[in-house]
């Protein structure tokens, strides 16, 4: 079954979410677009190209607003992640950036720990989503004043509490347009706009991360338990979303943010 037939089932105040949403990523514009004419916009979206993720993109391009797109391109992302971003380049109206891992960091990491380094331990997990997420972010974020994200309330335990906006970073603004949507409601609005997803969606895999990491799921699973699925649950994230303050290991992962 397609995940538009299984999953296309609105909240009941969906068009206010709608409404709401529209607010939120018309105020990142106004508030944090290009300082003089014809510069570059001050804010821009972090897509990793999944269902959440092109729900943003389709309002930035439909509400003509002035905010830029960024993809995280890690060197290790599924084929269908990667036509899908080049469909976004293709058609989207607002500029798309592509943001890569520096290659001698990556050679080096592979040629020291193998290519499997990641299931051998934690720490080496996130040192790969260091070299390979981490640091191209910090590139995406330089000179940026906010950026927006596709994270939601429903998606994980550590994310029950996640704001509209998020102004606990001193460095920039984190807008998360859709914290208040169900998973019901993301699908609705893509069947409703004809939007184009990640095909991956239909086999199972509600997050999409690098394909070493990312698994489909079973009924009844966690939105996340696909992502990193050897770990314990308190460890699945790759840092791009960690508060400092909660996990002061992980600080240098979030230092970007």
């Amino acid at each position: 079954m397609k995940a538009i037939e299984l999953n296309a089932h609105p909240s009941a105040d969906f068009d206010a979410k709608l409404m709401e949403t529209i607010s939120v990523l018309q105020q990142a514009a106004r508030e944090h677009g290009p300082l003089t004419a014809g510069g570059a916009s001050r804010v821009s979206q972090a897509s990793s190209l999944g269902a959440e993720d092109v729900v943003i993109s389709h309002l930035i391009n439909s509400q003509q607003l002035d905010i830029g797109i960024f993809v995280l391109e890690t060197g290790a992302l599924h084929p269908e992640t990667l036509a899908l971003l080049e469909q976004l380049q293709t058609n989207s109206r607002a500029p798309v950036q592509v943001f890569t891992p520096a290659n001698e960091a990556v050679v080096q990491f592979v040629a020291r720990e193998g290519q499997d380094a990641m299931y051998r331990s934690i720490a080496l997990r996130k040192a790969c989503c260091q070299i390979r997420k981490m640091e191209p972010l910090a590139h995406a974020l330089d000179g940026k004043s906010a950026w927006i994200t596709g994270l939601r309330r429903e998606q994980s335990g550590a994310r029950a509490e996640v704001p509209l906006i998020d102004t606990t970073d001193d460095s920039r603004v984190k807008f998360n347009p859709l914290a208040d949507w169900r998973w019901g409601d993301v699908w609705h609005f893509i069947a409703q706009n004809h939007i184009a997803y990640n095909p991956l969606h239909d086999q199972f895999f509600p997050s999409i991360g690098c394909a070493p990491c990312t698994r489909a799921i079973s009924l009844g699973e966690d939105f996340r338990a696909g992502r990193w699925w050897w770990e314990d649950e308190a460890a699945k994230e790759c840092g791009l979303h960690v508060k400092t303050a909660d996990h002061p290991e992980e600080a240098i992962e979030r230092a970007p943010t």
